[in-house]
Formats: C-alpha cells, sequence, structure tokens
C-alpha cells in the first residue's frame, strides 16, 4: 500500500458528515443542502441535443489529445473570451474529462522528489479546494499553504519565506477563488509570473468558476489574458485549467481542458497517455456544443445574479456577508466565530447544511482562515435560496440574542 495516503486528510463532506453524525433535523422543514458546490440548473438544450445526435461515437475508442473539432473550439472560446488568438489548438489545448482529475495530475506531472535533492514545494492558497493539497502530498512533496494577505482574499505571496521559494516547484492558484470568491489582480498576477521566471515553479490555475460572475460587461481576468497583457505570449510554465460543470451546469458531463504552456501540455499529453481516460466522442461532441454557445451561458450568470441579490440583503447583518467578486459561494462570517458550532445547530433546528470554512483550510503558525466562517453555495433553485436564507437568518438572530 502507498505509505503517503496516510498524510491524505478526511475530505471535507466527510468531516461535516462526522459533525452531524446523530443529529436529527426537523422533519417538518424541507432539507435544504448548501454544502456542496454541485450545479444544480438544467443542461442547456444545445448540450442535451449534441450528446443525443453523437451516441454513435461510444462504438470508438477517442484519442487522447481529443479530435481536433473541440480542440478548435475551445481555442476559439479562449480568443472570445480572453482575446487570446495565439492559442494553437494542436499544442496548447489539451481536453481533460473534467478539470478535478487534471488538477490531481499536473502534481504527478511537475513534481520532482527524487532522492538526494531537497525536498520540492508546493503551495496552495489557503483556505482551497483539497484536491490540490491531496496531488501534492501523493506526488511526495512538503505542502505550503498561502494565507491570503490582509484585507484581501487572495493568497499573500509576499508572506512565503524566501528560503522557500527555491524549493517551489508548484503552485495552485484558483481565480474565482473556492470559497471566497476573490479575484487575482493584474498586479498579483504580474508578482506570481515574475516569481516563478525567477524561480522556475510552474502555476496551475484552476478556472472552474471564471463564467460566474456579477456583471456581465465586466468578466474577471483570467491568467492566459494576464500573462498575454504582461508581454508572457508563451505562456511559459503556466497552464489553466477550465470546466464546462459550472459554466454549462453540466457537472455529471465531465468535461474540461487544461491550455497554455505548449512544452507542458506534451508532457501531460505523454502522462495522460498512461493515467488519463480519453473524452469520449459523444461527450466531445456535447463538450464543442457547450463551448460554441454564449447564450446558455449569460443565462446562467442571470439565475445566479437572481439568487444572490435575493439572498444578500436577508444575510447581510445577521451574518458578515459581501457578494463574492466571482463564482457562487458565499463566504459568511458567523456570529460567535464558531464555523463547526453553527453548521451542526442550523442543521439541528432548521434542516439547512453548510459547509464549516475551517474544513476547507489549514491552521499555521497563527490561527486557521477559514475558523468563523461558513461556506453557502447557491446552487439550488431561487425559492430554495431565499428560504434557506430566511432560516438561516432566523437561526442567526436566535443565536445573537
Amino acid at each position: 500500500m502507498n505509505r503517503l495516503l496516510d498524510n491524505l486528510q478526511p475530505y471535507p463532506f466527510e468531516r461535516l458528515r462526522a459533525l452531524l453524525r446523530g443529529v436529527e433535523p426537523p422533519m417538518a422543514l424541507r432539507p435544504i443542502s448548501m454544502s456542496i458546490g454541485e450545479p444544480r440548473h438544467r443542461a442547456p438544450a444545445c448540450v442535451r441535443e449534441a450528446m443525443v445526435a453523437a451516441l454513435d461515437g461510444l462504438s470508438s475508442y477517442p484519442p487522447t489529445a481529443g479530435g481536433e473539432p473541440l480542440r478548435r473550439a475551445i481555442a476559439a472560446w479562449l480568443d472570445r473570451r480572453y482575446g487570446l488568438p495565439e492559442v494553437d489548438p494542436a499544442t496548447q489545448v489539451l481536453p481533460v474529462n473534467g478539470s478535478k482529475e487534471a488538477l490531481f495530475a499536473i502534481a504527478q506531472l511537475v513534481v520532482d522528489a527524487g532522492p538526494g535533492s531537497p525536498r520540492p514545494v508546493v503551495l496552495l492558497p489557503n483556505p482551497c479546494y483539497q484536491v490540490y493539497e491531496g496531488a501534492a502530498l501523493l506526488a511526495g512533496a512538503e505542502v505550503v499553504y498561502v494565507d491570503p494577505a490582509p484585507g484581501d482574499a487572495a493568497p499573500d505571496w509576499d508572506a512565503v519565506p524566501s528560503a522557500t521559494w527555491g524549493r517551489v516547484q508548484l503552485v495552485y492558484v484558483c481565480s474565482p477563488g473556492n470559497p471566497t470568491g476573490s479575484v487575482m489582480s493584474r498586479a498579483q498576477w504580474a508578482r506570481l509570473f515574475e516569481l516563478s521566471a525567477r524561480h522556475g515553479f510552474v502555476i496551475a490555475a484552476d478556472e472552474c468558476y471564471s463564467e460566474i460572475y456579477p456583471d456581465d460587461a465586466a468578466p474577471p481576468e483570467g491568467a492566459l489574458q494576464a500573462a498575454h497583457a504582461l508581454g508572457l505570449t508563451d505562456f511559459a510554465r503556466l497552464l489553466t485549467f477550465s470546466s464546462l460543470s459550472k459554466r454549462s451546469s453540466v457537472p455529471g458531463l465531465r468535461s474540461g481542458f487544461v491550455a497554455g504552456d505548449a512544452a507542458l501540455i506534451a508532457r501531460f499529453l505523454l502522462l495522460r497517455s498512461y493515467n488519463g481516460g480519453a473524452m469520449s466522442a459523444t461527450v466531445q461532441a456535447a463538450s464543442l456544443a457547450a463551448w460554441s454557445d454564449e447564450a446558455h451561458v449569460v443565462e446562467n450568470r442571470r439565475l445566479y445574479r437572481e439568487k444572490f441579490d435575493a439572498v444578500l440583503p436577508r444575510l447581510d447583518g445577521p451574518l458578515q456577508v459581501a457578494a463574492p467578486a466571482g463564482g457562487f459561494f458565499l463566504w459568511a462570517g458567523v456570529p460567535g466565530g464558531d464555523d463547526t458550532a453553527f453548521a451542526r445547530d442550523l442543521y439541528a433546528q432548521y434542516n439547512v447544511l453548510v459547509l464549516p470554512g475551517s474544513y476547507l483550510a489549514r491552521g499555521g503558525p497563527g490561527r486557521n482562515p477559514g475558523a468563523g466562517f461558513v461556506r453557502i453555495a447557491l446552487v439550488d433553485g431561487l425559492d430554495a435560496c431565499v428560504e434557506a436564507a430566511d432560516r438561516i437568518r432566523r437561526f442567526s438572530t436566535r443565536t445573537t440574542a
């Protein structure tokens, strides 16, 4: 058995189940789950129709690199979304079965923990998506958690000790961030690119929430877009990871892509030819339809905006909460500062599930930056989100009375 498996910590939802074990919520109130970031909007018609029309694709093995039509559609989307006409669909785009497996695999690709050399370091934002941590630990790396900068929710790269940078081989970034909804600024990207050029580490930019944002006229800047604007047109040491799960509300499709540095893409393709499942022609057809259509994405954003507009006034005051710059989570400060007790008692009294913020972060010399917060996923329908917000408001008001 791989001894490194012993380094993995329980997944947040496993910890939540343990926290709630034995708790009996009031059955008179319908259960409302806001703990998991699983989109529940209806899958767009164009995706469903394309998938059905391509069912014959199940009868053949697909190429690991994906078909040329899908790669071209992804490159075209990158051009439309970020103004990146130089992206080569043949060498700088790789379709994958959802961003999760690719975000895990990038650590296996990049981290070199060979004997006789200093132990490699992987930097993670804190709090973060726990897959980054598992990938780094199973690659044999030392994990260093980067807390937010004061007054900001984005990682404070300048807080990393200078002696650590020389051992850094991989940095995970998530913008818009899970769970905070923060978006990296151009200055923050420039700083990270400068550090990458100096120390030679790879940047893995998780952008699965990039298409959920409050203002259609002001989309958040992506990593490749920032690099291009700063003159780094070859995207050296930079890969972005995107997905249709949130953008198109098709988490069950398991479809995404990796794009960026052509040399890294070539090595990633080699790795995936051994350990990555190729995307079926049927899923490729559905994915091509999704990347080629923006109307359903605009409607998806409208639905989330409607929920934020209804929920925020109900929770602002009882909780410390503000609209995120991106994504569909509320990162809410709870009264009393005990996020686990808040989540447990809210479920026990009002049958609403939220995720304790401390389960999404790690404690260090100071404090766990997720402590005192809960993550609230606005993934259900408008009526359910409003009802849940009203219950949370009543619970929070009673707690502070």
